[in-house]
């Protein structure tokens, strides 16, 4: 009989986004015709010089990848304004990062904190190594941090916080003297996760040198347009990246990986583009939702937005699946702890397919 362990027993799996492949199939509907807008990814693709680095460097797929990643993490570092000692790289996105950090600093019955609603593969993570969550409180309406539900749920057994900023899935930002109150309030890490922080303007780096617990994570995947090559890093002090590289895994960042990460990062007008495009898509898909006198949509400082969509009538899982049959993927919120089953989460696009969306959810709920 096969017998997993108790923690797999009681796991929930983490519920992705819908791909355009399975709504294709369900539908009957072409794939080229489907809009996404439920997975927060870049509606201008990848940077053409990581298109044409990649074509060129195919053959490097027989090889193993490089354990010395110094070239990259050195652009890394130049691009976030750090040191190399600053820099930990991995592979499967941030997602790696995630198991790293559990791998090093927790051990089974530690605890660590999440606000909820946020991103919840942090717990998803961490539960597989028998650490305990406990959610302090993101306040919705206000759409920002209850710093006071955070620094009360500290205790001995504290070894990671969580703090996502701007937040998955609500889009709002934590103010730094907020963060600065959470680390000065404890000597577990303190994780600032940034993984959109390109499109609010705003980044936590300037806290690096002042505080020795704070761990910055971020990804490729979104601004940089590389979701598909699964590239994380993450910035903190020597010690602490030290102390993760002695846990995680050699070979984890693929060879295209590092060539197209590397050429994204030289392509600068590619990377101010990208972030003006979505930019622009988040606030004509503000502005135009916000006309919906049956949705609550919140202000956003990431590439998507929140819309409390109860006074239409329908739950999430109804408007999204008619939605889906219309050939339109939304994010269906109801996974997310915190919320309930009247939430969606609107990606950007392009203008085009904002006013395809648009147009599509007005003859859905007038």
């Amino acid at each position: 009989m096969i017998n997993p362990s108790k923690v797999v027993k009681k796991l929930d799996p983490y519920v992705p986004g819908r791909s355009i492949e399975e709504i294709a199939a369900n539908y009957d509907l072409e794939p080229k015709k489907i809009i996404k807008l439920g997975s927060n990814e870049n509606p201008i693709g990848p940077s053409p010089m990581a298109v044409e680095a990649l074509t060129k460097n195919l053959k490097l797929i027989s090889q193993y990848p490089e354990t010395n990643l110094d070239s990259l993490i050195k652009d890394i570092a130049s691009y976030s304004g750090v040191s190399t000692s600053n820099v930990i790289l991995g592979g499967d996105g941030a997602d790696e990062i995630l198991d790293v950090l559990g791998k090093a600093f927790i051990e089974p019955g530690n605890e660590f904190i999440v606000p909820i609603p946020s991103y919840m593969y942090y717990e998803y993570t961490l539960t597989i190594q028998d650490a305990i969550p406990v959610y302090a409180k993101w306040d919705v309406p206000s759409n920002t941090l209850d710093v006071n539900s955070v620094i009360q749920a500290i205790n001995t057994k504290t070894k990671l916080i969580f703090l996502c900023t701007p937040n998955n899935p609500t889009g709002g930002l934590i103010s730094k003297e907020d963060i600065k109150k959470v680390l000065e309030s404890t000597d577990a890490v303190v994780v600032v996760d940034e993984a959109y922080y390109e499109f609010s303007g705003v980044n936590n780096v300037d806290l690096l040198d002042e505080y020795k617990n704070l761990f910055i994570l971020r990804t490729f995947s979104k601004v940089l347009g590389l979701a598909g090559m699964r590239i994380g890093y993450g910035l903190s002090n020597p010690e602490i990246i030290e102390y993760m590289y002695r846990v995680k895994p050699v070979f984890s960042l693929t060879k295209l990986s590092e060539v197209a990460a590397s050429a994204t990062l030289k392509d600068h007008e590619y990377i101010k583009k990208s972030t003006e495009v979505s930019i622009e898509s988040r606030e004509f898909l503000y502005r135009s939702m916000s006309t919906f006198k049956n949705l609550k949509v919140y202000k956003s400082q990431a590439n998507y937005m929140l819309v409390d969509i109860r006074q239409t009538g329908l739950t999430a899982k109804d408007l999204s699946e008619k939605l889906m049959q219309r050939g339109v993927i939304v994010r269906d919120c109801t996974s997310f702890k915190g919320l309930d089953e009247y939430w969606i989460r609107v990606s950007v696009g392009t203008l085009e397919n904002d006013a395809k969306f648009i147009k599509i959810l007005k003859g859905i709920i007038g």
